[in-house]
């Protein structure tokens, strides 16, 4: 039988993950993320290093073999194999359709916290949404959702999008989740202002000082931060 490439992709980054692994690092690794996941324990430039290993001589994967490696991925203990899954949505964010969504949906509300939001977020759904522009109504979705993590995608999804940022919708979701009560929402807030202050710092600073009054001290705090 053929195998097809998400086996390949995913034989190799098993045995190469599983031989390169630091039991004492992993301990730490895990308490740093307050014991949610466990880890491997080898250090990033180890991730990279066995992560160009892995996809070395492979072809350019399809969409289906994205969507099977990241739910492999995510069905793994460890928490390296999640970030795996992760820079190899971003390094191949060109191939999917606009359907993906509904998988990086998934991969966000599984086994959530920033470590693997924010990258999918900022890095794939960002590009996605990007090449995709019909999927704008999703992120107008997300952006009032119940789940903290969707509200923070599409707070940070224009993060990297510069003077292509659609600042109604930026500004949008900031004025409608400003009085959120998570964290990590009002952090969101915070980040993404301030990122987008490197493009138009007069229009954050004008936005931050009419709505001083609804935004999270945090969020003020942030989004000033170099203003």
């Amino acid at each position: 039988m053929t195998r097809s490439p998400a086996d390949e992709v995913m034989e190799r980054l098993v045995r190469l993950f599983e031989a390169a692994r630091e039991p004492e690092r992993a301990v730490h690794a895990a308490a740093y993320m307050r014991n949610q996941f466990a880890f491997l324990g080898f250090p990033t430039p180890t991730q990279r290093a066995l992560a160009r290993s892995v996809v070395a001589g492979l072809p350019k994967p399809a969409e289906e073999d994205l969507r099977a490696v990241a739910l492999a991925c995510w069905d793994r203990d460890e928490r390296e194999y999640q970030y795996f899954a992760c820079d190899w949505l971003r390094a191949n964010v060109r191939v999917p359709g606009p359907g993906f969504l509904g998988t990086a949906r998934t991969l966000i509300t599984t086994k959530p916290w920033w470590d693997t939001v924010d990258p999918l977020a900022t890095r794939f759904v960002g590009g996605l949404v990007r090449r995709h522009p019909q999927l704008v109504a999703d992120m107008d979705a997300w952006a009032g959702d119940d789940n903290v993590w969707l509200v923070r995608t599409a707070l940070l999804h224009q993060l990297h999008y510069g003077t292509e940022t659609d600042t109604d919708r930026l500004f949008g979701y900031c004025t409608r989740q400003a009085g959120h009560a998570d964290f990590f929402v009002r952090k969101a807030i915070g980040w993404a202002l301030r990122h987008y202050a490197r493009t138009d710092p007069d229009a954050v600073r004008d936005y931050v000082a009419k709505n001083r009054g609804l935004l999270s001290p945090l969020s003020v705090r942030e989004a000033t931060k170099h203003l």
